[in-house]
């Protein structure tokens, strides 16, 4: 048991720091070797865990994503909040994250528009993102079905918007380089009061 354990650990620490070069080099300059010289391991010992640098960056993203799946979750189920107030938190916290997390937003960017294949980065991005798409849209459900939203709210659209405030936050922090998007955290307050039943 303790080996699966500490395999795991491993795991997880390799990526935490092949993340940390991605940051500092960019995706196209971070080799396999520069990896394992990072976590203090051989390319051998690297290879045990991941088969490749996409492997790694891909497995990365994902823990990255993860974490704030389960922080948006753990609001989710917040019982002394409103859908309402649960929904601004949950876009807050999603927001703050992404200005938090600037560099791998650039990193991820670099590799969307540099890779080659046959899948468009707009499938990439949906594909990696349809889980918290889904908590936002079962949440927007659940405020309709409690009374708190407009039972005329359209729950595609509205789940979309939300959205959208995420790619524009993207957008402005990555290419824009703008330094803060309480602007952007403003208009979405008052997109979600609107949803409101009162």
């Amino acid at each position: 048991m303790s080996i699966i354990v500490e395999h795991e650990k491993r795991r997880r620490e390799i990526l935490e720091k092949a993340l940390e070069a991605f940051m500092e080099e960019g995706y196209e300059d971070v080799t396999f070797q520069k990896i394992a010289q990072k976590c203090g391991i051989t390319r051998t010992t690297l290879y045990i865990y991941y088969k490749n640098k996409r492997e790694i960056f891909n497995s990365s993203i994902k823990q990255f994503l993860q974490i704030l799946e389960n922080n948006i979750s753990e609001i989710k189920k917040e019982t002394e909040l409103s859908h309402t107030e649960k929904l601004i938190l949950v876009m807050t916290v999603i927001i703050e994250c992404l200005e938090e997390n600037r560099p791998i937003l650039s990193v991820v960017m670099n590799y969307l528009m540099i890779s080659k294949g046959d899948i468009d980065p707009d499938y990439r991005v949906r594909r990696r993102t349809v889980r918290v798409r889904h908590i936002l849209a079962t949440m927007l459900i659940e405020g309709k079905k409690a009374g708190e939203l407009r039972k005329s709210l359209n729950v595609k659209e509205a789940n979309e918007m939300l959205y959208s405030f995420m790619e524009t936050a993207v957008f402005r922090l990555v290419v824009l380089r703008r330094s803060s998007v309480q602007e952007l955290k403003n208009a979405m307050k008052v997109a979600i009061n609107n949803f409101s039943a009162s």
